[in-house]
């Protein structure tokens, strides 16, 4: 069966809302800080009324859907099932989209009623980032938004691990998993978050158990995931479950881990300001290689250079033209 599309990504629409604020902010509201943390709504209304006077950077988002932008920038064909309420964050979010040439289903699977989610994204001077996500509709995300005919006509499967924090979106993974070995489309996961590791490990490892062919995770959440304290552990202990591995390290770079070699991939040094969206932008930049052609060792080459444009702006992705720009030097 021909492949239309690279990568078919399903995940938790959000709106995101950057705001620059210092430490004493996160104390006095709190925010654990390095986290997300998932806060109903009542809860982010009234830290979206402490904040509105705060520098912002507002933009449709959630992790899945960074990557496929970031994809889809670079050239490739990116496919992303959401839920998104049809309120104006909804329709603004499904607008983007369209604009940024990523593919969704139509209306009847992507749109439901209630409120658009959100995720503030709190950075610190530090360039930490803090999220307090409001899933709102998004927590609702079932197999029925995923066009599963549409999901056979992918390269990949990508599963944000955020997902995993609900058991009707758990459901949809699984039942995507088995039409995907069913449909000759391979299986990538990302654990997305520590906070993810930390409290939903049996909900990773029964997606895990079915074994993946690449797994996207950062080293703090390797090791917990693990519980190794080394880094070799945590790949000895990952490759169990995965058959290709991708362990980011902030400035000391990353790490691809496939069954013949470990291969070093060196950090572009940057002064980082805001680290949101770096994960989703090296994922994928990652996927956007691995499926047109470049060598595991050029995708990760071209996804270090790209997060790490990332991290030295505010907000969680590049404008088309300077990721133009970076895929040009990859040529």
């Amino acid at each position: 069966m021909e492949k239309k599309y690279d990568v078919f990504g399903i995940g938790n629409a959000l709106l995101d809302c950057v705001y620059m604020v210092e430490d004493k902010f996160l104390e006095e509201n709190k925010i654990e800080k390095g986290l997300m943390t998932l806060v109903d709504e009542g809860k982010q209304k009234s830290i979206i009324e402490k904040i509105k006077s705060y520098d912002s950077f507002i933009q449709s988002g959630g992790s899945v859907t960074n990557s496929l932008y970031t994809l889809s920038q670079l050239g490739g064909s990116g496919y992303v099932s959401v839920l998104v309420s049809d309120d104006d964050f909804g329709r603004t979010y499904l607008r983007d989209l369209k604009n940024s040439n990523v593919i969704t289903a139509g209306s009847s699977f992507t749109t439901g009623k209630g409120m658009t989610g959100t995720c503030l994204v709190l950075t610190t001077p530090d360039a930490e980032r803090t999220m307090n996500t409001c899933l709102s509709i998004s927590s609702n995300f079932s197999i029925k938004n995923i066009n599963l005919n549409d999901l056979k006509y992918a390269k990949y499967l990508y599963i944000e691990g955020y997902l995993v924090t609900s058991e009707i979106a758990m459901d949809a993974i699984k039942e995507c998993i088995q039409f995907a070995n069913m449909n000759d489309v391979k299986i990538a996961l990302t654990f997305s978050d520590l906070s993810m590791v930390k409290y939903f490990k049996n909900n990773f490892e029964s997606i895990l158990k079915t074994k993946v062919d690449l797994l996207f995770c950062n080293e703090e959440e390797a090791k917990t995931f693990s519980g190794s304290n080394s880094v070799h552990g945590s790949i000895e202990f990952l490759k169990s479950f995965t058959s290709n591995l991708v362990i980011t390290q902030g400035n000391k770079g990353s790490l691809i881990v496939n069954e013949e070699e470990i291969i070093t991939i060196d950090p572009y040094h940057v002064k980082a300001i805001d680290t949101v969206g770096a994960g989703d932008a090296f994922a994928g930049s990652y996927l956007y290689g691995i499926t047109n052609g470049f060598t595991p060792k050029k995708s990760g080459d071209l996804a270090s250079l790209l997060s790490s444009k990332v991290v030295s702006k505010i907000g969680p992705r590049l404008e088309k033209e300077e990721i133009n720009s970076i895929k040009n030097f990859f040529k």
